[in-house]
């Protein structure tokens, strides 16, 4: 595989794996237990350099591209599914400035999140608006030069350790997804409140919590790209982006997995030799493999077509992010079944490994709404055909 990769790949393959090693297998399983947020793995990536990797050069980041980031985060979580979204949640909630932001708010934000001084979050879903993101119900009505916002949203990872969120609210619910605007909130700001947080089967290091907004009040220069109505399109746009660096969170997961299942089935000795001997269970492995194989090359497609500035990736993004986090909860779960009795008990790891692996099939757009995507796009090339 290293023959089809950059120098520049390798080295931030190898770096992340690095740090992997030491910072984030050591914590992983005890993060797992208490939920604790891992800072220390967070310092070191900070002083990796590689918190701001994604962000253009003149806003303080590296502007290494999408397949760099892919690559740490895939190298991150297969040492640790929750500590990799840890990570890459903050490319989530920058790209919208990134992407959209005025000049003032890429100076005003970017630097900080590319040290790694600040946190950032992404605040779109509500409890009655997850896949159906238009009909959400927060409402920010203008007032003079500022907009007061009221409402709440529900998944907001990253809560309670970001302090800067990108919120989506409506100016107008009767437009729709045409009336969604997209809003840069800090903080400690007066009406804005980080609420529950969820108790998780998997990934649970992460802190989603629940995010209040009653009469918060935010000025005009907070608004997204400087426009009303635009939101919808500024949060697709950023999902089509982040979705190839959560599928790398799903093939990183799947890769563990199947680490952890090669290491058990060649040690695991019964009838008098290696399980991994039987053609059995050889079978199963060669599945695995080939499947976290075909996985790697679809994430690293897809990431190479944003970097080389492909106009629309938005099929391209959702089969990369279906086809890698199915494989993710496949290979983990065969895992578990290759592990026997102890694969369902927490004295080994590879059961964490199919707990963090379930929420990648539902996150950033659940699979069924990505097939839905892809649905979509194949009738319309067929329509042009």
């Amino acid at each position: 595989m290293d023959e089809l990769l950059t120098k520049e790949n390798i080295y931030y393959r190898d770096l992340a794996r690095s740090i992997a090693e030491q910072y984030v297998k050591p914590i992983a399983a005890e993060l797992d237990r208490t939920g604790e947020y891992p800072w220390s793995v967070i310092n070191a990536l900070k002083e990796a350099g590689l918190m701001g990797m994604w962000i253009p050069k003149e806003y303080g980041g590296k502007n290494s591209g999408l397949l760099n980031l892919c690559i740490v985060c895939e190298e991150i979580s297969r040492a640790c599914g929750g500590i990799g979204c840890t990570y890459v949640v903050n490319a989530l909630g920058s790209f919208p400035i990134i992407l959209a932001g005025t000049e003032e708010q890429k100076k005003k934000y970017l630097p900080d999140i590319a040290s790694g001084k600040n946190l950032i979050a992404f605040a779109l879903s509500e409890k009655n608006a997850g896949s159906d993101a238009g009909s959400m119900k927060a409402l920010a009505l203008k007032d003079g030069d500022h907009y007061v916002i009221n409402g709440d949203k529900k998944w907001t990872t990253n809560g309670a350790a970001a302090t800067i969120f990108t919120v989506f609210a409506t100016v107008n619910p009767d437009r729709g997804t045409r009336g969604v605007t997209g809003f840069i909130v800090e903080r400690g700001w007066k009406g804005f409140e980080i609420g529950k947080r969820e108790d998780l089967m998997g990934i649970r290091c992460v802190p989603v919590n629940e995010t209040h907004f009653k009469d918060c009040r935010v000025s005009a220069e907070q608004l997204l790209g400087g426009a009303e109505g635009r939101g919808f399109k500024h949060a697709m746009m950023t999902l089509d982006v982040a979705r190839p660096f959560v599928a790398a969170q799903g093939l990183g997961i799947a890769q563990g997995a199947l680490d952890l299942a090669l290491e058990y089935t060649k040690n695991r000795q019964q009838f008098g030799q290696s399980i991994a001997s039987f053609q059995g269970i050889q079978f199963m492995l060669a599945d695995m493999a080939t499947q976290v194989e075909a996985a790697r090359h679809l994430v690293y497609t897809a990431a190479r077509a944003v970097d080389a500035g492909v106009k629309d990736v938005s099929k391209l993004s959702a089969m990369c992010k279906v086809f890698a986090t199915d494989t993710a909860m496949t290979v983990a779960t065969d895992a578990v079944q290759l592990f026997g009795g102890y694969g369902f008990c927490r004295d080994y790891p590879i059961e964490k490994y199919m707990r963090d692996a379930k929420i990648t099939q539902i996150y950033e757009g659940t699979n069924q709404i990505q097939r839905m995507v892809i649905g979509r796009a194949l009738i319309r090339e067929g329509a042009s055909v």
